[in-house]
């Protein structure tokens, strides 16, 4: 939320909260922020799951910010702001989740149970797949695996494959190599398993479905990349 005071007086904003129909309404985030003269502070306001539909994209819904904010020595009071409809920042994360949410309607997206290292010790490549597993309606096609701050992901095509209307089961080969080779790295992994899977549904928009592989699996490939750029286990 940007926040502008062209006034003189300080204000605190002891709280911050999102409420919309679009997203589930979570608890108010406290921010003990206090904002003086300023054209513009940004404070973070967390928001819930998006409240999608499965026939297809909902539209934004209006959103106000509830905050509990004082001047001087008076107890903060409660302030609803309107946020100016629609928001393009929450127009964008409702069509991000909600695109997401029909693919995963139609298909299961998860890492295969089979990972092998191959190769030489110098170009050491984790050898697995993705598997594409019938939930609901439509043929899901995946078009790309992006990689994250640690992996690069390959595969010998282009679109990688596609689930048919008919199919229950798909699996699609893919490879991994690191993308970093330090350390430090990999002391910061935080991001390092959000792999960005670029689907769609029936040949329509292209959708982006985060998937993360389970914790053994994570542990196997932190080992396999460690051993392929030659660091300590």
């Amino acid at each position: 939320m940007a926040v502008r005071n062209t006034s003189e007086t300080p204000v605190y904003f002891a709280d911050v909260q999102l409420v919309t129909p679009s997203f589930a309404t979570l608890p108010a985030r406290r921010t003990d922020a206090v904002i003086k003269k300023t054209e513009r502070t940004d404070l973070p306001v967390p928001y819930g799951a998006a409240n999608c539909l499965p026939q297809g994209l909902p539209e934004v819904r209006p959103a106000t910010v509830v905050a509990h904010v004082s001047t001087g020595s008076e107890q903060p009071r409660k302030v609803v702001f309107q946020v100016p409809h629609p928001d393009p920042l929450l127009t964008r994360l409702l069509r991000d989740e909600c695109s997401a949410f029909l693919v995963k309607q139609a298909a299961n997206i998860e890492f295969g149970p089979t990972w092998t290292e191959t190769g030489p010790k110098s170009e050491l490549v984790m050898r697995g797949s993705l598997v594409l597993t019938r939930r609901g309606q439509g043929a899901v096609t995946v078009n790309d695996v992006g990689g994250t701050t640690h992996y690069i992901v390959t595969s010998d095509s282009k679109p990688l494959g596609t689930l048919a209307a008919g199919a229950q089961r798909l699996e699609l080969p893919i490879r991994l190599t690191p993308g970093a080779c330090s350390g430090h790295a990999f002391a910061e992994a935080k991001k390092a398993f959000l792999f960005p899977v670029r689907a769609s549904l029936d040949g329509g928009e292209e959708r982006v479905v985060i998937v993360t592989p389970p914790k053994p699996l994570q542990d196997r490939l932190i080992g396999y990349a460690k051993r392929a750029c030659g660091l300590p286990s």
